[in-house]
């Protein structure tokens, strides 16, 4: 290494030899997909009655289980382990960088490729991808709450300390995963990976993930099932005891049916619905960090978003510069382009810089770049958001020394002796067209590399440097469609007031409430949530103010997404219930974010909306299916057991069955969703799934005995013809059913189902109508059935179809989407943070070790 950094091949000989700087990657492990299916309480149940019906004689019964049990696991890891590869490949698509000095010139390379001895540039906002030696700090303070708890950031310089220094106390070093608070600085990498203090804490934590909202949906659900298939499993077990049975065939058959009544599939149906899902998402350029959390994107009801490169190109173009007091533009933008706080490249362009400056440098106007030689820059004092100023020391050829200052104009002005009205004049001129601007002003000063904010003083205002950001063509079309899916798009910007509104009245957004950041601080929280009924546009807000926003209209209720990309938007991003930032946006706001989109735009993120609707709506399907129609067979058969003298249906035919239909519904995923359940959000209602059972569970069950008495009283059926005719009528009631419950239009043909979900569910009726005729018949207990019982079933089916359509108008006629409470801050949004914090793309860290700054959880995911 030397002072340069490391060359390019040097760095490549480091990485074989120490490895990624990686502490955790997203891989899809098979074995780990294989113990999820195997440690299943159902899978118990049903090894257990293997194993009950092989040593009580009934070999056959186990066999067929057996077989069971080996497909409903096969199809179940074949499912969750594509999903899981699918969420390995968006990992993979999320990326973080950092500015690494190689081959002597600034560059920037992923941080997985960082090795010790790379000599790395830090800067507001970052997040310290490795444990580094300080070489050079500025102003340079570390958040370290994710390792110490420490919620103040520490201060960082070069001196060097004692060996056996306290974690704490490493002043002298910025540790992996902490994040740059304020000012700047460059060090050199002495641990990477697990070798890393965050690394050594990480690898010893347990991976477990905290549930989503969508997961407690679920774990709410199955236990609805648990109690009800609890309640009938032990009836029918006592009232077949209780009439003489034999034992064990009433334990065996009250096995199945607590079995039968849980869908064994609705795992592999939700996994194959989010991973579908999220391929088509993918596609549509909008990557979410973990696949439950696409059930939260669609539950979104309100959007609150920055201005630039969602509403603007963000494409910032300079325009032009204003001189004031006698300076001429050429040296307005020569000033403009002294003071920056970036390295450059070999080119003299910055590298990792923001938009301002590289508008600058890219513009034609700063051709004249030559005459930046000679000017030798001696200390910097960095960008923050409270100053909103980046101040530069610079010599020129001559050896005089002054400082330049550069940024917004209210707080640049309030800091010059005097500004001409001239000046103010085009100030509010500039800010009416909805231009950028960014002030410059100069004052001679003595030479030292060390600046602080007390030297921002007796400033002479140099120009006005212009900037074009303007509207997207798209822009207004995005929000329409964002309206018709039931999404209130409010904008937060640090910009100008005068600036948001012209930008708002140019897409047709007209008459719209505004406040800036300076009301906002003489509202208490009650008069802003009464606020922010009124509010469209939050303007030169800090980044306290927007989580305060976002907190304030999450109490309103309904569910709040923030969409932004810079670290002033990391605080928004966790307080949110959806954190959407982009691929392009600082790692702080990337970890700090549930969805990342690769192209900044509102049009993408309506379509990232809609395809969770989608989803959600698909696995809803499956939930109402399996509620209804195995409560209803199930019901069934406990009232079948009370007067028959054998059990209605052998327990591996109930088990076989059961895996029928649920084969039948893995196309789910593939289904169309009517256009209408798009259009709002939807979210998880037990109460709703248990009602939807109590209603259409019995209808079930009525055709279900009218089977039984067709089959006694017309057919005469013996037992093995009395199996076989209500596994094939109840086969074919409950998957034919998809068609009238996947759609709330009546008549259900209104809505036309996808040729997958159309083909397997007639397939597998098909395939349950002939088995009777097949060589299995023998083992599975089947017996031929009469022709007359086939037209007897295609009457019931039709029936049924038009019973449950009744059903349908009385049961959503009367239903009312119940209020949606707001739970206190904290329950569910903390629940949904620490899901949040365990996905990211490489790095799992510690949860629950301290706090960002101002107080709110924060991890680090992105580094390595």
């Amino acid at each position: 290494m030397t002072g340069d950094g490391l060359s390019s091949d040097e760095a490549e000989q480091r990485l074989r030899r120490w490895g990624p700087n990686a502490v955790h990657s997203h891989r899809a492990r098979a074995w780990l997909v294989v113990w999820h299916q195997l440690r299943s309480p159902l899978l118990g149940l049903l090894l257990a009655a293997a194993v009950i019906s092989y040593f009580a004689g009934e070999r056959s019964d186990a066999l067929i289980i057996g077989v069971i049990v080996a497909l409903s696991v096969g199809l179940g890891f074949l499912n969750e382990y594509r999903a899981e590869k699918t969420a390995q490949s968006l990992h993979a698509k999320i990326r973080h960088r950092a500015v690494v000095l190689r081959d002597g010139r600034p560059q920037e390379v992923e941080v997985t490729r960082l090795v010790p001895g790379d000599v790395v540039e830090l800067r507001l906002g970052d997040i310290v991808p490795a444990d580094l030696r300080l070489l050079q700090a500025t102003g340079l303070e570390c958040s370290e709450s994710v390792l110490t708890g420490e919620s103040l950031p520490v201060a960082k310089d070069t001196a060097p300390v004692p060996a056996g220094t306290a974690l704490a106390e490493l002043s002298g070093c910025a540790l992996m995963g902490t994040v740059v608070h304020s000012g700047s600085g460059r060090g050199v990498v002495v641990a990477t990976g697990a070798e890393a203090e965050f690394g050594k804490i990480a690898a010893g934590l347990s991976g477990h993930q905290l549930e989503t909202e969508f997961q407690v949906g679920l774990r709410r659900f199955s236990m609805l099932l648990v109690y009800v298939a609890g309640a009938l499993t032990t009836s029918i077990f006592v009232i077949n005891v209780a009439l003489h049975k034999p034992l064990i065939d009433a334990l065996l058959f009250s096995l199945a049916i607590a079995v039968g009544i849980t869908p064994q599939l609705l795992p592999a149906v939700v996994s194959t619905s989010l991973a579908a899902g999220s391929r088509r998402m993918s596609r549509r350029k909008v990557l979410v960090k973990r696949l439950v959390c696409i059930e939260d994107l669609g539950d979104v009801d309100v959007l609150f978003t920055d201005k630039t490169g969602t509403l603007t190109h963000g494409r910032i173009d300079f325009m032009r510069a204003v001189p004031v007091g006698g300076t001429s533009p050429e040296e307005a933008l020569h000033l403009g382009l002294l003071c920056t706080e970036t390295q450059v490249d070999d080119q003299g362009r910055p590298v990792g810089g923001n938009p301002l400056d590289e508008a600058l440098w890219d513009s034609p106007a700063a051709f004249q770049r030559s005459a930046l030689c000679g000017f030798k820059r001696i200390g910097v004092l960095p960008f923050d958001h409270d100053r909103r100023m980046v101040s530069v020391m610079v010599t020129d050829p001559d050896g005089a020394t002054t400082l330049i200052t550069k940024g917004a104009p209210e707080a640049v002005l309030e800091r010059c002796v005097e500004v001409p009205e001239a000046a103010r004049q085009a100030l509010d001129a500039e800010f009416a067209a909805a231009n950028r601007v960014v002030a410059v002003a100069t004052r001679p000063a003595q030479a030292t590399p060390t600046l602080t904010a007390a030297d921002e003083h007796d400033l002479r205002l140099a120009g006005l440097l212009v900037f074009l950001d303007p509207p997207k063509p798209d822009a207004a079309e995005a929000l329409g469609r964002l309206d018709a899916l039931g999404i209130t798009v409010k904008i937060v910007t640090g910009d100008n007031p005068a600036v948001a509104a012209k930008v708002c009245h140019d897409l047709g957004l007209n008459d719209v409430g505004i406040l800036t950041g300076t009301d906002l601080d003489t509202m208490d929280d009650e008069q802003l949530t009464a606020a922010l009924r009124h509010t469209t546009v939050f303007a030169r807000v800090s980044p306290e103010h927007k989580a305060r926003i976002v907190r304030s209209q999450r109490r309103t209720g309904g569910d709040v997404a923030f969409l932004g990309d810079g670290v002033n938007d990391a605080l928004a991003l966790h307080a949110a219930d959806v954190g959407i930032s982009v691929d392009s946006a600082t790692d702080v706001a990337k970890d700090a974010a549930d969805v990342i989109l690769l192209e900044k735009d509102l049009g993408v993120l309506a379509d990232g909306v809609a395809e969770g609707r989608r989803i959600f709506a698909n696995t809803i399907k499956y939930v109402l299916m399996g509620t209804s129609s195995n409560f209803g067979n199930m019901f069934s058969a406990a009232g079948a057991s009370l007067f028959l003298p054998f059990l209605p249906m052998l327990p591996s035919q109930i088990l076989l069955n059961n895996l029928l239909y649920d084969s039948s519904q893995l196309t789910i995923p593939t289904d169309e969703v009517d256009e209408e359940q798009v259009r709002r959000p939807a979210h998880w209602d037990i109460a709703f799934i248990r009602r939807f059972m109590v209603c259409f569970g019995p209808i079930s069950s009525l055709f279900d005995f009218v089977t039984f008495a067709v089959m006694l009283w017309v057919f005469h059926a013996g037992p093995a013809q009395f199996h076989t005719g209500w596994f094939v009528e109840s086969l074919a009631t409950q998957t034919l059913v998809i068609f009238a419950i996947r759609t709330r239009r009546i008549p259900f043909w209104r809505s036309h189902p996808s040729l997958p979900l159309a083909s397997t569910a007639l397939g597998v009726v098909a395939l349950g109508t002939v088995l009777p005729a097949t060589p299995l018949a023998h083992v599975l207990g089947f017996r031929l059935l009469p022709t007359g019982f086939f037209a007897a079933v295609a009457a019931m089916v039709a029936v049924y179809l038009v019973l449950v359509e009744i059903g349908k108008r009385i049961f959503y006629r009367t239903a009312r989407a119940p209020a949606r409470p707001r739970p206190a801050l904290g329950h569910r949004h903390l629940r949904r943070r620490a899901a949040r914090f365990s996905t990211t793309t490489r790095l799992r860290q510690p949860r629950s070790i301290g706090r960002l700054p101002a107080s709110r959880p924060h991890t680090t995911g992105g580094v390595g």
